[in-house]
Protein backbone atom coordinates (compact mmCIF):
# COMPACT_ATOMS: atom_id res chain seq x y z
CA UNK A 1 0.00 0.00 0.00
CA UNK A 2 1.13 3.32 -0.31
CA UNK A 3 1.60 6.63 1.53
CA UNK A 4 -0.94 8.47 -0.51
CA UNK A 5 -3.51 5.75 0.00
CA UNK A 6 -3.06 6.36 3.95
CA UNK A 7 -2.72 10.39 3.83
CA UNK A 8 -5.96 10.12 1.67
CA UNK A 9 -7.60 7.73 4.75
CA UNK A 10 -6.72 10.51 7.01
CA UNK A 11 -8.84 13.06 4.88
CA UNK A 12 -11.41 10.96 4.33
CA UNK A 13 -11.50 10.02 8.14
CA UNK A 14 -11.19 13.67 9.40
CA UNK A 15 -13.81 15.55 6.48
CA UNK A 16 -16.66 13.54 8.41
CA UNK A 17 -19.14 15.69 9.99
CA UNK A 18 -19.38 13.28 13.57
CA UNK A 19 -15.47 14.89 13.74
CA UNK A 20 -16.92 18.33 14.23
CA UNK A 21 -18.16 17.28 17.42
CA UNK A 22 -15.37 15.04 18.45
CA UNK A 23 -12.29 17.31 16.62
CA UNK A 24 -9.71 13.86 16.49
CA UNK A 25 -6.71 13.41 14.80
CA UNK A 26 -5.41 10.41 12.97
CA UNK A 27 -2.77 8.77 11.40
CA UNK A 28 -2.64 5.74 9.31
CA UNK A 29 -0.03 3.34 8.22
CA UNK A 30 -0.13 -0.18 7.10
CA UNK A 31 -2.40 -2.42 9.41
CA UNK A 32 -2.40 0.43 11.84
CA UNK A 33 -4.58 3.76 12.96
CA UNK A 34 -3.64 6.07 15.77
CA UNK A 35 -6.56 8.31 16.83
CA UNK A 36 -6.20 11.27 19.70
CA UNK A 37 -8.87 13.50 21.05
CA UNK A 38 -8.45 15.93 23.57
CA UNK A 39 -11.46 15.14 26.17
CA UNK A 40 -14.01 18.08 26.74
CA UNK A 41 -16.47 18.40 29.55
CA UNK A 42 -19.27 18.56 26.84
CA UNK A 43 -18.45 14.13 26.04
CA UNK A 44 -19.41 13.41 29.89
CA UNK A 45 -22.22 11.28 31.27
CA UNK A 46 -23.90 12.04 34.25
CA UNK A 47 -20.93 10.38 36.11
CA UNK A 48 -18.69 13.18 34.97
CA UNK A 49 -16.67 10.93 32.65
CA UNK A 50 -16.66 10.46 29.07
CA UNK A 51 -19.63 8.71 27.41
CA UNK A 52 -19.05 5.19 26.11
CA UNK A 53 -20.03 6.65 23.04
CA UNK A 54 -16.60 8.54 23.10
CA UNK A 55 -15.30 5.25 23.63
CA UNK A 56 -17.02 3.06 20.62
CA UNK A 57 -16.06 6.00 18.60
CA UNK A 58 -12.47 6.26 18.73
CA UNK A 59 -11.98 2.15 19.10
CA UNK A 60 -14.20 1.21 16.52
CA UNK A 61 -12.96 4.07 13.80
CA UNK A 62 -9.14 3.08 14.52
CA UNK A 63 -9.91 -0.21 13.71
CA UNK A 64 -12.16 0.74 10.43
CA UNK A 65 -9.26 2.34 9.67
CA UNK A 66 -6.44 0.16 10.42
CA UNK A 67 -8.75 -2.42 8.23
CA UNK A 68 -9.24 0.28 5.57
CA UNK A 69 -5.23 0.64 5.25
CA UNK A 70 -5.40 -3.12 4.06
CA UNK A 71 -7.87 -2.30 0.63
CA UNK A 72 -7.16 0.88 -1.89
CA UNK A 73 -10.21 -0.05 -3.66
CA UNK A 74 -13.35 -0.70 -1.35
CA UNK A 75 -14.55 1.16 1.54
CA UNK A 76 -14.45 -1.26 4.59
CA UNK A 77 -16.99 -0.63 6.91
CA UNK A 78 -17.44 -2.34 10.84
CA UNK A 79 -19.64 -5.74 10.54
CA UNK A 80 -19.28 -6.29 14.31
CA UNK A 81 -17.57 -4.51 17.34
CA UNK A 82 -17.01 -5.34 20.51
CA UNK A 83 -15.99 -2.46 23.47
CA UNK A 84 -14.91 -3.51 27.12
CA UNK A 85 -14.64 -0.25 29.24
CA UNK A 86 -11.87 -0.79 32.25
CA UNK A 87 -11.26 2.72 33.33
CA UNK A 88 -13.55 6.35 33.46
CA UNK A 89 -11.68 8.86 32.05
CA UNK A 90 -12.48 12.45 32.79
CA UNK A 91 -9.82 14.66 31.43
CA UNK A 92 -6.54 15.15 29.58
CA UNK A 93 -5.91 13.57 26.10
CA UNK A 94 -6.98 9.59 25.25
CA UNK A 95 -5.39 7.61 22.43
CA UNK A 96 -6.49 4.86 19.97
CA UNK A 97 -4.84 2.39 18.48
CA UNK A 98 -6.17 0.17 16.01
CA UNK A 99 -4.24 -2.72 14.53
CA UNK A 100 -4.86 -5.81 12.16
CA UNK A 101 -4.67 -8.81 13.41
CA UNK A 102 -5.99 -11.52 10.71
CA UNK A 103 -7.02 -11.52 7.66
CA UNK A 104 -9.25 -14.53 5.98
CA UNK A 105 -10.43 -13.95 2.68
CA UNK A 106 -12.51 -10.22 2.36
CA UNK A 107 -12.58 -10.53 6.33
CA UNK A 108 -10.26 -7.98 8.57
CA UNK A 109 -9.89 -8.49 11.94
CA UNK A 110 -8.90 -5.65 14.05
CA UNK A 111 -8.85 -4.60 17.44
CA UNK A 112 -7.91 -0.98 19.15
CA UNK A 113 -6.83 -0.54 22.56
CA UNK A 114 -7.59 2.94 24.05
CA UNK A 115 -5.07 4.96 26.28
CA UNK A 116 -5.00 7.85 29.04
CA UNK A 117 -2.55 10.39 28.86
CA UNK A 118 -0.62 8.67 31.17
CA UNK A 119 -0.53 5.89 28.77
CA UNK A 120 -2.76 3.70 30.82
CA UNK A 121 -5.10 1.29 29.06
CA UNK A 122 -8.72 2.63 29.59
CA UNK A 123 -10.35 0.32 27.11
CA UNK A 124 -10.42 -2.51 24.42
CA UNK A 125 -12.26 -3.68 21.23
CA UNK A 126 -12.25 -5.45 18.51
CA UNK A 127 -14.26 -6.41 15.39
CA UNK A 128 -15.18 -8.07 12.20
CA UNK A 129 -14.74 -5.44 9.08
CA UNK A 130 -16.05 -5.77 5.66
CA UNK A 131 -15.83 -4.76 2.18
CA UNK A 132 -18.27 -2.58 0.49
CA UNK A 133 -19.49 -1.99 -2.55
CA UNK A 134 -18.51 1.72 -2.24
CA UNK A 135 -15.01 2.38 -3.77
CA UNK A 136 -12.57 4.66 -2.77
CA UNK A 137 -12.13 6.22 -6.11
CA UNK A 138 -16.04 7.09 -5.79
CA UNK A 139 -15.33 9.77 -2.83
CA UNK A 140 -14.78 13.22 -2.97
CA UNK A 141 -13.38 13.03 0.67
CA UNK A 142 -10.34 10.58 -0.46
CA UNK A 143 -8.42 12.84 -1.75
CA UNK A 144 -4.67 13.80 -0.86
Amino acid sequence: MSTVHYKSLENMYLSAPINTIFPPTITVSKGEAKITLDIQPEYFNAANSIHGAVYFKLLDDSAVFAASSHSEDWVVLTASFTTNISKPVTSGRVTAVGKVVKIEGRKLYAESIMYDEHENEVAKGHGLFLPSKMRFSDLDCYRV
